[in-house]
């Protein structure tokens, strides 16, 4: 037994891990193409990529080369860049939804650590833009998202972020009380966070009994070392799968309606929430 709100059928997701290299656009999007191509020959309809995958997350890069490393976006947030013509025709020609991290110039000259989505026509838009900026390099290259994103792919409504907006509670809660089903996570996890990683999403999937497809860089040369742990959350916070902290790798899962309504049956805390228990507290004294 389902609902209305329970999505209509399953939806493989593939949540991926690889090393870009710093300002190479056109070869990151070959990468990211190829591995599109790896994640439908294992069924998946749906692809996660790393944060600023498409420029590298490499703060002196994206700040020599603006240029080189921006994706022009024009009015309503269309992206034609000819770069991305390896990942748009994988998208089209297998089906597949893609969402890729990326830089992004906006038609106002904003400048957004934004996730990009390609649809099954390969067509390509901004479609969130990052709301929590982590740190001085972060802050000083791009400016906050100034809302949410809800991604609607066969009935499945799944919650946009980027990296430091899951390690926010309320950012992820926002996406199911827009009813999301899911939250999709392009991230960009340093050497030495791996607790941090694995502790994060897995919260933010039993928190909201929602699944959660976190995917995260390799490599790169230190500061800007990255850890891997790419993965899948069920609704109870389990991973459904989950690579190793070094090397390429394409983890493939199934997002279950059925187990989606049995766990929110179970556990009812988007039901059971009291919406006001933010407000007005008593202080004690001992």
């Amino acid at each position: 037994m389902t609902t209305p709100d329970t999505p209509p059928g399953p939806l493989t997701v593939a949540a991926v891990q690889a090393e870009p290299v710093p300002g190479d656009l056109t070869g990151n999007a070959a990468t990211a193409a190829r591995l599109v191509h790896q994640a439908a020959d294992a069924g998946a309809g749906l692809v996660v990529l790393p944060e600023l995958f498409l420029s590298a997350y490499h703060p002196p890069t994206l700040r020599a080369d603006p240029d080189g490393t921006d994706l022009a976006a024009v009015d309503g947030g269309r992206i034609n860049d000819p770069r991305l013509d390896p990942l748009r025709a994988a998208a089209r020609d297998r089906r597949v939804v893609v969402v890729v991290g990326a830089a992004v110039r906006h038609a106002d000259a904003r400048r957004t650590c934004a996730s990009v989505v390609l649809d099954r026509s390969g067509t390509a838009h901004a479609g969130y833009d990052k709301q929590h900026l982590w740190g001085p390099d972060e802050q000083e290259l791009f400016v906050p998202g100034e809302r949410g994103a809800t991604l609607v792919v066969d009935g499945w409504r799944l919650g946009l972020g980027v990296c430091y907006d899951g390690c926010f509670p309320e950012h992820a809660r926002a996406a199911a009380a827009d009813r999301a089903h899911g939250y999709l996570c392009p991230s960009g996890y340093v050497a030495g966070s791996a607790h941090r990683r694995d502790l994060y999403y897995a919260a933010r999937a039993l928190d909201n009994t929602m699944y959660v497809a976190f995917a995260n860089s390799v490599g790169g040369a230190e500061p800007w070392r990255f850890n891997g742990g790419a993965a899948l959350y069920d609704p109870e916070g389990r991973p459904l799968g989950r690579a190793a902290d070094d090397g390429e790798a394409v983890i493939v899962g199934t997002f279950d309606p059925v187990e989606l309504f049995r766990v929110r049956s179970t556990h009812r805390m988007l039901a059971d929430r009291r919406p006001h228990l933010g407000g007005e507290r008593a202080l004690l004294t001992a």
